[in-house]
This record gives structure tokens, C-alpha cells and sequence, in this order.
């Protein structure tokens, strides 16, 4: 079996991959101020719950974000498992060459997503991911990772207007019919919800235009069910991309 960690700027994700589906995946919050001893309970549980055993596993690939957190969960794996983990870098899956300037800033998440769609469909590939941030990763037929384009995540969005605005109340995450807001909770889903419509519309369409014609659109990430409209232009919503993406290195290191 293989054991996927995506450590996050929100959360860490586990998954656990074995003929050829995914068995069982965990979601626990990144708290890089925790002690190792924090996530170890954790997955024990997770892995008790699951009936499953750490030496059921010969595979373990994590990506991290969150530096504080690599290290940690570096040893911990290491020690929970019996061998060291896979940590992801951008030239952990030869086959995709990464056509950035500074190759090393791109973040692994975004790498392991590359990886997943141009496997999968080996076309011109945008992966829109709706998370902390909100990305836009372009891989090309000629297996390149041409670029990446990044705003706020909504969640994010939603923060920083309330952390700057006098008693805002608790907004919810529902999109609004109209986009004359009549109350300040409506007001603020129409600019940010709505807006997010037309933000994603807006650098697809200039994506597609560089690329000099159509391409497949996926979208992953935990708000990427938030904004219906968008399905339109997705070919596909894959709630489980960066884990595949890894899954995929992870298997390449046989």
C-alpha cells in the first residue's frame, strides 16, 4: 500500500491508496506550533479506526507547503513506518519539465497536481485549485509546466475584509442569486462570490488565449464545489488531484 501526506497551508491530508483506489483519506488541521507527538496519536487513531497496520504500507510521499511541518513529519513517518518517505521537489517526476524561472519556488501541491492531469490526459492542462490560494497551473502537450497564476483563496478573501472591517458578522459560503446585495452578509458574497466568477472566467480565457486554443480545465481543491456557475468550464472536479498527483510519483519511485 501507499500512504500520500499533503501538508497544507489549512489542513494535512492523508491518504492511503491500495488497489487501485483510495481506502481511506484524513483530513487534520496544520498546526505548525504542535509537537510531532500531536499528528502521531492522530494517525494512530486513524490507522486503528481503519484496521490498518503501518507495515501494511512499503510507499509513504508527502508534499509540504509548510516548512515548519516538513521535518517534523519527515522523522515521525520515518519512525512510524521503518523507512524514509518520499518528499516531493519538482524534479521528482523527470518526465514533466518545470518552464518557470525559479523552479524551486514552486510549491509541491502545485507540482503534484501538474503531475496528475498530464498523466491522466496529456493535452494542454489548466488545474484551478480552490484552497489557501487560489491557483491556476498550466501544463502544455509537450509535458511543461508552463506557469501558474495566483490570487486569494475565498476563505482567504473573506479574512482579510473582515479583519479590517468593524463588526462584521459570520459569512457564509453560499452563493448569492442577485448581485445587488440588500444586507451586509449578501453585499459581501455578491462582490466575493460572485467576483470569483468572473476572476476564474477571466484568467481561463487569457490562459486559453496563450495557449492558442482549447484545453482541459480540473478543478480540485476543498472550496471547488462553492461556485456552481464555474462547472461549466471544468472538465472535470477532482477533490483528490494533489493525492493522485502524488500517488503517481510515489509509483514512479519503484
Amino acid at each position: 500500500m501507499l500512504l500520500a501526506v499533503d501538508i497544507g497551508n489549512s489542513d494535512v491530508v492523508i491518504g492511503a491508496w491500495d488497489i487501485q483506489q483510495w481506502k481511506q483519506i484524513w483530513r487534520v488541521r496544520s498546526l505548525p506550533g504542535e509537537n510531532a507527538l500531536y499528528y502521531q496519536t492522530r494517525l494512530r487513531n486513524y490507522f486503528l479506526e481503519a484496521g490498518f497496520r503501518f507495515s501494511d504500507f512499503d510507499r509513504v510521499i508527502v508534499s509540504s507547503v509548510v516548512p515548519a511541518l516538513t521535518s517534523l513529519f519527515r522523522e515521525l513517518l520515518q519512525a512510524l513506518f521503518g523507512f524514509k518517505p518520499v518528499v516531493v521537489t519538482i524534479d521528482a517526476f523527470p518526465s514533466l519539465q518545470v518552464k518557470i524561472d525559479r523552479p524551486h519556488e514552486l510549491g509541491s501541491d502545485l507540482f503534484a497536481n501538474a503531475v496528475a492531469v498530464y498523466t491522466k490526459y496529456q493535452q494542454n492542462c489548466i488545474v484551478v485549485d480552490f484552497g489557501t490560494a487560489l491557483t491556476f497551473t498550466t501544463v502544455s502537450a509537450k509535458s511543461e509546466l508552463l506557469g501558474v497564476a495566483i490570487a486569494p483563496g475565498l476563505k482567504t478573501a473573506m479574512k482579510a475584509l473582515s479583519a479590517n472591517t468593524a463588526q462584521l458578522p459570520e459569512i457564509p459560503l453560499i452563493l448569492p442569486a442577485s448581485a445587488l446585495g440588500k444586507n451586509t452578509v449578501h453585499a459581501i458574497q455578491a462582490g466575493i462570490l460572485l467576483g470569483y466568477v468572473g476572476l476564474v472566467e477571466t484568467l481561463l480565457n487569457q490562459i486559453r488565449k496563450e495557449l492558442g486554443g482549447e484545453c482541459v480545465v480540473v478543478a480540485t481543491g476543498g472550496l471547488s464545489s462553492i461556485i456552481q456557475p464555474l462547472h461549466l468550464h471544468f472538465t472535470e472536479v477532482n477533490m483528490n488531484l494533489t493525492l493522485d498527483g502524488l500517488r503517481i510519483i510515489g509509483e514512479s519511485k519503484l
